[in-house]
Parts: structure tokens; sequence; C-alpha cells
């Protein structure tokens, strides 16, 4: 069994931050990437940021310079520090791992709005 549990979505208004940590437990071994979809209402999930397990880190071009994927390997956690919050940034945050196949947190709800 392997959980994640997401924490840290809110609502916050344009301009704004907010910090999205995902912890992940149970049987794990040989992570090869971590990172976080998003998906908007109405449109598809997407890839937001991910971070693998050489070290390397990719980025949607729309959050590029705004948000900031790190990984804390002793504690099988990986975060997502987001500033300059745009309303097209709302929807809900999914933090993933791989190992043997995509492992899916719950999802955390970010809304940016006045």
């Amino acid at each position: 069994q392997v959980q994640l549990v997401e924490s840290g979505g809110d609502l916050v208004q344009p301009g704004g931050s907010l910090r999205l940590s995902c912890a992940a437990s149970g049987r794990i071994f040989s992570i090869g990437a971590m990172g976080w979809y998003r998906q908007a209402p109405g449109k598809q999930r997407e890839l937001v940021a991910r971070i693998i397990s050489d070290g390397s880190i990719n980025y949607a071009d729309s959050v590029k310079g705004r948000f900031t994927i790190s990984r804390d390997n002793a504690k099988n956690t990986v975060y997502l520090q987001m500033n300059s919050l745009k309303p097209e940034d709302t929807g809900v945050y999914y933090c993933f791992i791989i190992m043997s196949r995509y492992y899916w947190g719950q999802g955390t709800q970010v809304t940016v709005s006045s």
C-alpha cells in the first residue's frame, strides 16, 4: 500500500503565494519521479512540475519562473512553492510518484481569486 497525503491548498488573492506539500508513505522504494499535476474546471489534467530521480526538473511553461518544486528524500516528501499566483492557476492539484506505476494523492484545491 502506498499513500500520498497532500496539504497546503487554499484560497489566495492574485499575486499571492502558497506552498503545497505531499508526503508519501507505505511501501516506498525506488521512486523514479515525484511531482504535481493540476486540473482546472472543464479542462484536462496537466503536468505542472516534476522532479526525476537524477535530479532533473521539468515545469509547465505557464509556471516557469513562478513555481519551484523540491524534494526531501529522507521524508519522501515533495513540495511545490507557488509565487505570483494568477487566477488561471486555480484548480485541484494532485501530487504523484512513479515507482512501478503512477500513484496519486487525493488532490488539494487551490483557488486564486480576489
